[in-house]
């Protein structure tokens, strides 16, 4: 949709081919059980530069997000807050932390300042830290968590310069590029369907439910193709598509009295299965409803989705969160949400050079994890692609 978007801004007529019923890919509404539900809860930053843009090309209302000054709150165990004094106070000030660790902290932000943000050798997350002497609570309330939000990988296994190059532009940057922007609107709202309505303004064609089988079929029919599947539905298009490995996304919606709150629209939970816990009453007015995200792999794969479900209501319970049971739950499972952001993965997994084809798609951008910016920014470059071979 960004793609689209990009294109028909500029007055290229351009046909969306959707596999769907909806627009969006793994950003967008589903239903289910005769609920309406995001597909996932996405955590977005200030630092997205690049969506916010489309977001106004295309017309969202600015009120369609709650922007917030950086706050890492957990359930009366850590909290940080970026304020006045940018990160350095906010490291310096945080409660729940030894100052031995805050001060290492701050020390480990401006090693990274001085070395822009890169590694000559990428290593892992877990290398990094140790390295760099991150202590046990400061890796654990905010290292290792800020890894698998961002990257989606578990920190063992994760970039460590994707992970910096995801610190550079948030932490690193200063001013409002840190700031949690979490949506108010369900996803499909928030970007897909206010696309789907530019591109048909401007004289564009989505068509929904129509996936593609070849390739090879659409490239005679059209002057450009970009395509923007799923990483393993590459494999149906393309021969040489590289091989990837995968993470899952787990949220899992409990809906309970419409008097149950968080203190904070997004709360931490580090000692057990769930990671993040939203308020969705705050957000979008579905009072008493919370939604628990657990990103990348771990032990809760091996649960039934009621058994996650039944999980996720006792570590609310154990937080002092909730007291009585939900009225119901859903758990929506993404068993691949997104690649493995592996060290070097950036280097090794090129993507075929094909006449008159483009690539988009979160996992496609060169320096980024697999996030909503990525994706947009790799729609946004897929065009300018296009518009360069149509010169």
């Amino acid at each position: 949709m960004a793609a689209a978007v990009s294109l028909a801004e500029r007055g290229v007529q351009v046909t969306v081919l959707e596999s769907a019923a909806v627009p969006g890919g793994r950003a967008r509404r589903v239903e289910s059980q005769g609920h309406a539900l995001d597909n996932g809860q996405h955590i977005l930053i200030g630092a997205y530069r690049a969506l916010y843009e489309l977001m106004r090309t295309v017309g969202v209302a600015v009120n369609a997000v709650l922007r917030l000054p950086l706050e890492v709150r957990y359930a009366g165990r850590f909290h940080l807050r970026r304020g006045a004094f940018g990160l350095a106070g906010a490291l310096l000030t945080a409660r729940g932390m030894p100052l031995a660790e805050r001060l290492g902290a701050a020390r480990f932000i401006a090693r990274l300042r001085r070395t822009r943000f890169r590694l000559a050798t990428d290593m892992s997350v877990s290398e990094l830290l140790a390295q760099e002497s991150q202590g046990a609570r400061i890796a654990h309330y905010l290292w290792q968590p800020l890894c698998v939000s961002a990257l989606n990988t578990p920190p063992a296994l994760a970039s460590a310069n994707v992970f910096l190059a995801v610190l550079r532009d948030t932490l690193g940057a200063g001013g409002a590029a840190s700031d949690l922007v979490l949506p108010r609107v369900d996803l499909s709202r928030l970007f897909p369907e206010p696309a789907a309505d530019f591109v048909r303004a401007h004289g564009g064609e989505l068509r929904l439910q129509s996936p593609v089988k070849d390739l090879g079929a659409l490239r005679q029919s059209y002057d450009q193709v970009i395509v923007a599947v799923a990483p393993h539905q590459l494999k149906t298009l393309i021969a040489d598509a590289p091989e990837y490995s995968y993470q899952p996304i787990y949220t899992c919606y409990l809906q309970y009295a419409d008097s149950v709150r968080l203190p904070f629209p997004m709360l931490g939970l580090a000692d057990g299965l769930v990671q993040w816990v939203f308020d969705r009453g705050t957000l979008l007015g579905e009072q008493g409803r919370l939604a628990c995200v657990i990103s990348a792999q771990g032990d809760h794969q091996q649960l039934s989705l009621d058994e996650l479900a039944e999980r996720c209501h006792r570590e609310l319970v154990q937080a002092n969160i909730v007291e009585e049971k939900p009225t119901w739950s859903r758990v929506i499972a993404e068993k691949r949400a997104t690649i493995t952001c592996s060290p070097g993965i950036k280097q090794r997994n090129a993507l075929p050079s094909l006449p008159g084809v483009s690539f988009a798609g979160d996992y496609t951008d060169p320096e980024y994890p697999p996030t909503l910016e990525a994706a947009v920014r790799s729609g946004v470059r897929a065009a300018s692609s296009v518009l360069e071979l149509a010169r």
